[in-house]
């Protein structure tokens, strides 16, 4: 069978079982298999696929069907300018974050200490060493053995090991030194307990609900970070949070009643309701 007909097929098969964008799916894992990009394939099209490569498709598309996130399945996944190793372990980088790590970026300067809270991937931790090209001192912290260890592998990977520290941490808790952080980074857990349950199950049953949960209310980890921020934040500090769609009058009130200024909820390309920017006084 060529590599035309694989996808082809493949694509077929994926729909048939309910499988999201199963054209894309298909195509992802060929391109996975083949070790080149998808607009690349022009040159394998009519190339004979090997017995091993269509065993190894077999197996990608069934884990597919029984509902894993292809990000796992393909084992990486693109965020901003990173390939980053993705797997069980952590949330998977989704484009909103992206745009987090934008807003952080404008406000970055040199000699600035930046804390990345819930690091999972290492996403926005490596993404903001990658790309400021002055002295930055960045800590990723998250409360997972198991997502740090993720994010170390994705700094070697990435090459900027020697950029960002890691740490386990609960939380700011464990911070010795008052005032010592300019910026404040999360993209926290912020769905609510009782809505977990209802996610697809392509999250709920494979994303850590450790990542997913943010409480009763969803706004357990804002109310948290803000509080212990209040300490941390050097005067004029700031705090870049990723928020729920339907939660910016929430946070914006509890940035207020905290004593945080120039507080601003900001919209994702979809126009709803996604960053929560915020100072110390």
């Amino acid at each position: 069978m060529v590599w035309r007909d694989v996808i082809t097929k493949s694509a077929a098969y994926l729909d048939a079982k309910g499988v999201p964008e199963a054209a894309v799916a298909a195509e992802l894992l060929v391109a996975r298999l083949l070790k080149c990009g998808r607009g690349d394939f022009a040159a394998v099209f009519e190339k004979e696929a090997g017995e091993r490569c269509l065993a190894a498709m077999r197996r990608a598309m069934a884990r597919l069907v029984k509902g894993e996130p292809v990000q796992y399945v393909l084992g990486e996944w693109d965020f901003r300018r990173l390939t980053l190793k993705c797997d069980r372990r952590a949330l998977i980088p989704r484009p909103e974050t992206e745009e987090l790590v934008t807003r952080v970026l404008k406000h970055l300067r040199d000699g600035m200490t930046v804390v990345d809270v819930g690091t999972g991937t290492g996403a926005i931790a490596l993404s903001l060493a990658a790309e400021f090209k002055g002295a930055a001192a960045i800590l990723a912290t998250d409360v997972s053995e198991d997502a740090i260890a993720l994010a170390k592998e994705n700094a070697a990977r990435c090459a900027l090991a020697d950029r960002v520290t890691f740490a386990v941490m609960d939380g700011l808790d464990e911070f010795d030194e008052p005032a010592c952080v300019d910026i404040l980074v999360s993209n926290p857990p912020y769905i609510e307990s009782a809505v977990c349950e209802t996610l697809d199950r392509r999250v709920r049953d494979f994303e850590p609900r450790l990542a997913l949960d943010g409480g009763a209310n969803g706004l357990d980890f804002y109310d948290r970070y803000l509080a212990d921020a209040l300490n941390l934040l050097k005067p004029g500090g700031r705090v870049f949070f990723e928020i729920g769609e339907g939660q910016g009058a929430a946070v914006r009130k509890l940035m207020g009643d905290y004593g945080f200024e120039d507080v601003a909820i900001e919209k994702d390309f979809a126009g709803h309701d996604r960053y929560a920017l915020a100072a110390l006084r």
